[in-house]
């Protein structure tokens, strides 16, 4: 049997209700009791049950983190820095998974996890207005990724549009001539896609290059092989590019293995690079270039911005009007994008 606080109280020399105060933080006990309580407390390595604080108090302390899809390295590696900071914070992250399913993301901010949650960070798929809209009821919300919310909800996220415009301008600068674009969005409906199109465009009329459609394939969704299957289909078309942006790391590593396949070389023959920053990028042979989003800064700057809301939520104060925050990104240029020959 465990721990109980009845056995701290019993070695503290104080009642139960007493260490009750002490765990729970509650004003009006003495330093020398409290010091009591603790030192009991360590003793015996009782750990207090979140649960029981939990109906106490009236507060769960868990945030729930909604994102598309688990196994996408991505939303991983942007999961661990969102648990990581919340349990630096007290707080625990329960973990959705929507696979861009609107009705599952309707069901995470109405259904029952979102109300025993104390608040929502949501990356969500495609347009998420009529989800974000705010309520005096609804827990506070944060959105990641798509842009379409912003104005509704706190967004926390990069400049698509820069970050995009300095991979295509650093393919320009490495003398690449036909630059190809894999990830553009056939349903024109993700924010994502559209403001990654729009940055490589930028970076090639900033050149005074025109942009060849026929240089630009769409993708049905962003994993390796839809940019295996987009890069084949750039091969088969004839005069191949010299370059390939694509709008994520994932299609970039598909590029990668179809080049390779068609007996090309990476970089001699086209270069590529991708967008995530992804861990698996930099083992990849050749190692991907990519543009890197601060994924722990966007982790970190959700949780912290979310629980400002909540915490103005408890205190009954008025909440201040959504925030588009911008977080820095970095260009990595790896192997895979090395001077054209």
């Amino acid at each position: 049997m465990g721990v109980t606080q009845a056995d701290v109280a019993r070695l503290a020399g104080v009642s139960q209700r007493t260490v009750s105060n002490v765990i729970n933080n509650f004003p009006h006990v003495s330093a020398e009791l409290a010091a009591r309580v603790n030192d009991a407390v360590e003793q015996l390595g009782y750990s207090p049950s979140q649960a029981a604080r939990s109906l106490r108090s009236g507060r769960s302390r868990v945030l729930q983190l909604v994102i598309p899809e688990l196994d996408v390295p991505y939303f991983a590696e942007l999961a661990r820095g969102v648990v990581k900071h919340a349990e630096e914070q007290g707080f625990g992250v329960m973990i959705r998974q929507t696979l861009g399913d609107p009705r599952r993301e309707q069901d995470a901010l109405e259904g029952s996890a979102a109300e025993y949650a104390e608040g929502t960070i949501l990356s969500a798929v495609g347009p998420v207005e009529r989800l974000a809209r705010q309520s005096a009821t609804r827990p506070p919300l944060v959105l990641i990724g798509e842009r379409s919310g912003a104005g509704v909800a706190d967004h926390i996220g990069i400049d698509d549009v820069a970050a995009a415009s300095a991979a295509t301008t650093h393919l320009i600068a490495a003398g690449r001539r036909r630059i190809a674009f894999i990830g553009a969005d056939p349903a024109n409906s993700l924010r994502m896609a559209e403001m990654r199109h729009r940055g490589y465009r930028d970076a090639l009329r900033a050149a005074g290059r025109s942009v060849d459609d026929a240089l630009v394939v769409q993708t049905a969704s962003y994993h390796r092989a839809d940019g295996a299957a987009a890069m084949e289909s750039l091969l088969r078309a004839g005069r191949a590019p010299d370059a390939v942006f694509c709008a994520t790391d994932l299609l970039a590593l598909g590029a990668l293995r179809s080049v390779r396949r068609a007996g090309l070389a990476v970089p001699d023959d086209i270069a590529v690079i991708g967008f995530d920053g992804l861990e698996e990028g930099e083992y990849s042979a050749p190692a991907l270039s990519t543009v890197a989003p601060d994924k722990q800064g966007i982790a970190t700057m959700a949780v912290d911005t979310l629980l400002a809301r909540i915490e103005a939520r408890t205190q009954g104060a008025a909440q201040p009007q959504p925030r588009d925050i911008v977080i820095p990104f970095s260009l990595v240029v790896r192997e895979s994008s090395g001077l054209a020959r």
